[in-house]
């Protein structure tokens, strides 16, 4: 994503030498009981269990793997219920819970007055910027009786807030820089936040020490390995069975285990081990690529005892992490080159098929030919492409939001201002609206509503009940600025910030 990124850095020529493959793992790794409330490990006590959801109950048997692709769809953990993490769950494919706001108005901004900014400098500049922008996601979840809406700014901040009166409930932690990416939250009960920043640091940060949030740890982008392109961290990071798994754009994706624990006081305590590391790229990849820019700006995402995740040169690639815990170093099972930027996390379905959405910049023979939607099938590593979509327009075109997927449909949204309806098995294009500006952010569907914002500053909801027609418009809320980052729906309230500086939260009064 080139808005931003700082000028790039010349990489050491000695890594030319091993970069086909190239891992590191350090240290040991004992097994570990499975102690998290992710989607594979609710399963761990028992064979069988009743999982109850607002709508549903559903009983799953266990699963013996990282995440169960079955999870795909439903909410991250049992424990600490909510929107945790970038879409929501390892799959990336959970927007939040209903009901959806019917005639919303704005009930709270935060702040009140003002806005949230802070200067920072990329490949053009130093400029100054206001509010959150992609991806910029709310974190909202419901713990200790209190619901919270967590998030990261452009000024700097990590901020914890109340639900229903937006004041704060912590003070805002510091960072050395923008915050573009988005939060996560443990979804074990830990009181732990975990956020990247543009000050080149990764940042774990605990809530428990009173009003005031206390960093525990920091990993450089500088620190054992020679960044490729930048030093900022996007990557909104997964977290199951003590394992954090994150990429950055230093180009490097890491595996970190966590040794979370609690101190005599009741303090929560980390003791992180990084455990492995591998480039994002390949000497294939490099060969190809002339100007050699391989962050990884998009969220990691895990089906199975796969993780993958995509570069700014277009490379997927899935790690196979099923000997992980007994110390086996994870293997690469899956590559995939989409030939442009590749800044949208990948989503997978409950069949275990990926979902990419690429840019279209470069607009060479590949991504020319490969087009910018992309339905892939890891099983099939020799030729994964099941269907595509083009956007190819004038300009920049292509996809920077992540896609979401609901009721066998494909939405997406482009820079060109295109929100498309796709047929999940097919690729055909259902429907398409045509908004007056970019989107960038990620679209939302959450009971039968689609809800996509626009840089006009319109945040706009069509009923997509029956999904296969063109949906009806049911709303439009006219905020202040362009929304860049991706709203979050929770039990009746829609919470979301925009490049004017202040973060909203809409429901019916």
């Amino acid at each position: 994503m080139q808005h931003a990124n700082n000028p790039p850095r010349s990489p050491w020529k000695v890594l030319l030498i091993a970069l086909a493959g190239v891992f590191v793992l350090t240290g040991g790794i004992a097994f570990v009981s499975r102690d998290s409330s992710s989607t594979n490990s609710d399963n761990a006590s028992e064979s069988t269990e009743t999982k109850a959801t607002a709508k549903e109950t559903t009983t799953t048997t266990k699963y013996e793997g990282w995440v169960d692709p079955a999870s795909s769809g439903q909410m991250w953990s049992s424990k600490v219920p909510g929107v945790l993490t970038f879409r929501g769950n390892p799959t990336r494919t959970y927007y939040g819970m209903g009901p959806v706001p019917t005639n919303p108005k704005i009930l709270w901004t935060y702040p009140q007055s003002g806005g949230m900014c802070g200067t920072s400098s990329d490949g053009g500049g130093k400029q100054t910027w206001c509010g959150s922008g992609w991806t910029g996601q709310p974190n909202v979840y419901e713990q200790n009786g209190k619901t919270i809406v967590s998030f990261g700014a452009y000024d700097y901040s990590v901020h914890w807030l109340d639900y229903l009166t937006g004041t704060n409930l912590l003070s805002p932690f510091k960072t050395g820089d923008i915050i573009k990416g988005t939060v996560t939250t443990d979804p074990d009960g830990y009181p732990l936040t975990y956020s990247g920043s543009r000050d080149n640091y990764f940042h774990i940060i605990a809530t428990d020490r009173g009003p005031a949030p206390f960093e525990l740890w920091r990993l450089s982008a500088y620190d054992g390995v020679q960044q490729v392109w930048n030093d900022d961290w996007d990557s909104s990071p997964l977290i199951i069975d003590d394992y954090l798994f994150e990429g950055g754009e230093n180009s490097w994706f890491y595996i970190i285990k966590l040794n979370r624990g609690y101190d005599a006081a009741g303090k929560v305590t980390i003791n992180p081990q990084v455990v492995f590391k591998t480039p994002s790229w390949d000497q294939e990849l490099w060969n190809t690529v002339s100007d050699h820019q391989f962050s990884i700006e998009n969220s990691v995402a895990i089906s199975g005892n796969t993780v993958y995740f995509g570069n700014s040169a277009g490379l997927i690639q899935g790690w196979d992490i099923s000997g992980l815990k007994e110390g086996k170093t994870p293997t690469r099972s899956f590559r995939f080159w989409t030939g442009d930027d590749t800044d949208a996390s990948v989503v997978i379905d409950k069949d275990g098929f990926l979902y990419v959405g690429a840019e279209y910049e470069n607009r060479n023979a590949r991504s020319t030919q490969v087009g910018q939607i992309m339905k892939l099938d890891p099983r099939k590593p020799d030729n994964p492409l099941v269907w595509s979509v083009k956007d190819q327009g004038g300009g920049k075109a292509g996809v920077w939001g992540t896609l979401a997927l609901a009721n066998g449909v494909v939405y997406a949204d482009t820079n060109t201002g295109r929100v498309l309806g796709i047929d999940q098995m097919t690729g055909q294009i259902l429907w398409e609206k045509k908004l007056g500006s970019q989107t960038w952010q990620s679209p939302v569907v959450v009971d039968n509503t689609l809800i996509v914002g626009d840089c006009q500053g319109n945040l706009n909801a069509w009923d997509v009940s029956n999904p296969m027609i063109d949906p009806p418009l049911k709303w439009t809320v006219k905020l202040n600025g362009c929304i860049e980052a991706t709203p979050t729906v929770w039990k009746g309230r829609i919470f979301v910030a925009t490049r004017g500086g202040q973060l909203y939260a809409l429901g019916d009064q």
